[in-house]
């Protein structure tokens, strides 16, 4: 005997997006790209050093923005495992990076002295 169900365990889901959500997303990706733009460009800061750690955090502010809109990332969707990996990505490119940086970063300390002057 076989049982036919109409019913399903997980609930409707709305539309991810609409226009509206779309054009905020991308209204804001042009302008977190265009400050940055203008303040290369434009020589606004005397600090090199300033100008990219504002351009970083603007890079990271625009991640995120593509997240939510264009992605349609939250804690909700697909019971947060959508966050969970992206959590788990982010945690491993850190580990990654930092760990590439420091291996590198020791090498070069603890490069033999006979080495430092050849070419």
């Amino acid at each position: 005997m076989s049982e036919h169900h109409d019913h399903h365990d997980h609930a409707e889901e709305a539309p991810h997006s609409t226009f509206k959500g779309y054009m905020i997303g991308f209204v804001a990706s042009v302008i977190l790209t265009a400050i940055p733009f203008w303040m290369v460009m434009g020589n606004v800061l005397d600090s090199r050093n300033a100008t990219v750690l504002i351009i970083l955090a603007f890079a990271v502010v625009q991640i995120v923005v593509h997240m939510v809109y264009f992605l349609h990332m939250d804690f909700q969707s697909q019971g947060g495992w959508t966050m969970l990996s992206l959590i788990f990505t982010v945690v491993l490119l850190f580990i990654t990076l930092f760990g590439s940086l420091w291996v590198m970063y020791h090498m070069n300390v603890n490069m033999m002295p006979s080495m430092m002057g050849a070419s």
